[in-house]
């Protein structure tokens, strides 16, 4: 590790509120703010700092989480995680999630759990890791020319009716949403966006929208980690096939080292991040 690298409980802070920006980027996740000038105030009028706070609209609701990172050697315990609960709740902000470098107790994890806050193992990474995560990444120098026509259905709008629409910035945040239906079965909604997607291709016709409706009395659109829902009856998609043509010179020279990992306890997701700041998602197999 390079001596820029090193580790300071500042500096822990920066490179969560970095990660947390680069991940949700594509999916409209920003920065609301983060450090000491951080402050939000309570509905019992009470000031609370918050290390890093982020913000995410569905085009109906913004949802705010707020990250509490923890530098510490010992593991994080429940007195913790039972004040980043009373702090959200009393701020009336949607999720709360710890950042630590030296894990959780037991009772933290178990009373996270039961109050829907978000642990996240954030660590330089150590030679016992590099069984299951690889210590260099490493792409030899890459020259290719694309010349490539793609064909490929695009989403247009999700309406759920009402004039409410779905705004998803990246088609890969739907996979976040459930619906609950009206006997209680819950479908993961890119179901729904499978289906639309076949018929689209079916269709063969370039930059011609086409619009599917789905009924659904009595339903109702949940996000992962967050609590509320949307209800809705119907929900309508419009989209079109578009084709896009390539063609370019492109050349890729990259030889990373990982620097440290970070996992997601409850979601079960793992990521790298290099020396200079590239960040891999590892997915299992």
């Amino acid at each position: 590790m390079s001596k820029a690298n090193k580790l300071d409980w500042k500096k822990y802070e920066s490179i969560t509120k970095y990660i947390y920006e680069t991940l949700g980027k594509q999916s409209g996740v920003t920065i609301k703010g983060c450090g000491s000038t951080c402050i939000v105030k309570g509905k019992s009028g009470v000031s609370h700092q918050i290390d890093v706070l982020t913000a995410h609209s569905d085009g109906i609701h913004t949802y705010e989480t707020a990250i509490e990172c923890k530098y510490w050697k010992d593991k994080v315990n429940k007195d913790i995680v039972m004040k980043v609960s009373s702090i959200i709740e009393d701020a009336d902000i949607s999720k709360g999630v710890i950042v630590t470098k030296s894990g959780f107790t037991k009772d933290g994890l178990e009373y996270a759990k039961f109050k829907n806050i978000g642990l996240v193992e954030l660590r330089e990474s150590t030679d016992k890791d590099h069984e299951s995560t690889p210590k260099e990444i490493e792409i030899a120098t890459l020259q290719i020319n694309l010349n490539i026509t793609a064909t490929r259905p695009k989403l247009l709008q999700i309406n759920l009716g009402n004039n409410r629409n779905l705004d998803v910035q990246d088609e890969f945040d739907l996979f976040n949403y459930f619906i609950l239906l009206r006997d209680g079965k819950r479908i993961p909604f890119y179901d729904y966006v499978t289906d639309f997607r076949l018929d689209l291709a079916g269709q063969k016709k370039m930059d011609i929208e086409i619009t599917k409706s789905y009924k659904l009395p009595e339903s109702h659109l949940f996000r992962r980690g967050i609590p509320e829902s949307i209800p809705f009856d119907e929900v309508t998609i419009t989209g079109k096939l578009t084709q896009n043509d390539y063609n370019k010179d492109l050349e890729f020279t990259l030889v990373e080292k990982v620097w440290l990992l970070m996992k997601s306890i409850f979601e079960e997701r793992t990521f790298s991040l290099s020396e200079n700041g590239l960040i891999i998602e590892h997915k299992k197999i």
